[in-house]
């Protein structure tokens, strides 16, 4: 007896509970579930609904206005997030101006939802500062309560300090209750499953449990968010790129067709004469600038290979590859080489989408930011090790 009841408050350490008794059946959308019937979904126990609006500083859902309008006209309750790809704290607020001036003006009844959750090769306390930032301006420009999405690795291991303030819509799959994460004890959201399957959409879709602590009023209402907010000046927006060995300001501001200036001002470099290989580096992206500005990637050359096919894949010449390669040979090459591949098309090749693989970021990542699953991306692109992929690697994913 004494061993079972010891079993029993061990199992309910590893889990947290929701912050209420009462459960929203609930999904949360982007342009990846497409046209969605939200009359078919209303009458398949569907209660909320989150849609994507915005990510970055220039990005809008192109699905976000319809979904959002065809949902409210059947009766779901609506909530909005915002993809978050800041690297510094100014970028931060930027996006949650514009996120706010995306979605004011709008009925919602769900707490506004940041989506942190690739970093890249920041540290825990840059993320909590970046995150901490977006939320503390979004709520001064709106004037509404914010939830955090996240999973439970990152609810563990990064997120710390004034963010645990904010209330947890967790992401953990194939468990009966989320894991205890040692940071939050309630949940206001748990995304259970990204294989959902409800009528009215086609294909998978994401599936979540809510609490009623997740809306702005405790009873549900509607809040607006007047007046509309500013929008931020994105005339000139920017990238973040990595700094590679032998790289100089000169070179890249010669290559993103900006000036040293401008990047020494945007990223607050001291001396210009002195980057270091592996540090972040934002790049401004001037509307002016030329559209064909060329990528560079690092492609691992795959059993069966030959130069031939590898060129026209990557809408390039095999004379490029020799030459930037210093191939003298162009019939050998060899399974695991390493070959850096200049495209002015990395959009989209056969069907799919090219993703350019970043410092930090794993196959789940790139999974779950594309509603697409691990298994899918390694039989797309033939990956013998889904642990082992590399910056600047293009991946293909489906469109």
């Amino acid at each position: 007896m004494v061993a079972i009841t010891f079993q029993i408050s061990i199992s309910e350490v590893k889990a947290i509970e929701p912050s209420s008794s009462y459960i929203y059946e609930g999904i949360d959308v982007s342009k990846w579930q497409g046209n969605i019937d939200f009359e078919k979904v209303a009458n398949d126990g569907i209660e909320i609904v989150y849609i994507k609006a915005t990510e970055g500083t220039s990005y809008v859902s192109p699905t976000f206005e319809s979904s959002y309008t065809s949902a409210k006209q059947n009766g779901l309750k609506v909530g909005f997030y915002h993809y978050v790809t800041a690297r510094d704290t100014l970028s931060a607020q930027r996006e949650a101006e514009f996120f706010a001036n995306k979605v004011s003006g709008k009925d919602f009844e769900c707490k506004l939802a940041m989506d942190f959750e690739e970093f890249g090769s920041l540290s825990k306390d840059e993320i909590n500062a970046i995150g901490l930032a977006f939320i503390k301006k979004l709520e001064e420009i709106t004037g509404k309560p914010v939830v955090i999405y996240s999973n439970t690795y990152t609810a563990r291991t990064i997120w710390d300090g004034e963010i645990l303030n904010y209330p947890l819509w967790v992401a953990e799959y194939g468990v009966s209750k989320p894991e205890n994460n040692g940071k939050w004890s309630t949940y206001v959201g748990w995304q259970y499953t990204d294989m959902g399957i409800i009528n009215g959409i086609n294909g998978y879709v994401d599936r979540n449990k809510f609490t009623k602590d997740i809306f702005i009023n405790e009873n549900g209402e509607s809040g607006v968010i007047e007046p509309k907010p500013p929008i931020p000046d994105d005339t000139t927006n920017y990238i973040t790129i990595v700094i590679k060995r032998g790289d100089t300001l000169s070179e890249l501001a010669l290559k993103y067709n900006t000036t040293v200036q401008e990047l020494v001002n945007l990223n607050g470099i001291k001396n210009p004469n002195l980057i270091y290989a592996g540090e972040s580096l934002k790049v401004p992206i001037n509307s002016s600038a030329n559209g064909n500005q060329s990528e560079e990637i690092i492609y691992i050359v795959k059993k069966g290979d030959y130069l031939g096919k590898i060129a026209k894949e990557y809408n390039t010449t095999v004379q490029e590859i020799a030459r930037i390669n210093n191939i003298s040979n162009v019939n050998l090459i060899y399974p695991g080489q390493r070959l850096i591949i200049k495209t002015e098309s990395m959009g989209t090749e056969l069907g799919h989408t090219c993703y350019k693989v970043v410092r930090g970021d794993t196959l789940y990542s790139i999974a779950r930011r594309y509603n697409t699953t691990i298994a899918n991306i390694v039989m797309l692109n033939r990956i013998q090790n889904p642990n082992l992929i590399y910056p600047g690697q293009c991946l293909k994913l489906k469109r």
